[in-house]
């Protein structure tokens, strides 16, 4: 609860104090630090983009492949068996 108004010059200066206290912390805080600098903030958000991309493509790639195998179990509709088939060996590594 804040404290009740007009304030005393002593308590005024103490809420000062507690403030400046506080913000230097917070300063001293990582994150903080990393976007007060430009090239920090930079590198961070490009390996970040970085990680998300590689996290996307590979996530798909899972997805799609189980999603084509299981569509190329199904023998009784004979469309989708067989396109699914094609691209099961299309994506089959050779050897």
């Amino acid at each position: 609860m804040p404290p009740e108004l007009p304030l005393s010059t002593e308590e005024l200066h103490s809420e000062i104090n507690a403030l400046n206290k506080e913000l230097t912390r917070l300063n001293q805080h990582r994150y903080i630090k990393l976007h007060n600098s430009i090239p920090k903030m930079l590198g961070f958000q490009f390996i970040r983009g970085l990680a998300f991309g590689l996290g996307s493509v590979l996530g798909a790639t899972v997805l799609v492949s189980i999603l084509v195998y299981f569509l190329a179990q199904i023998d009784f509709i004979p469309i989708i068996g067989e396109w699914a088939q094609e691209i099961l060996i299309a994506i089959k590594p050779e050897g």
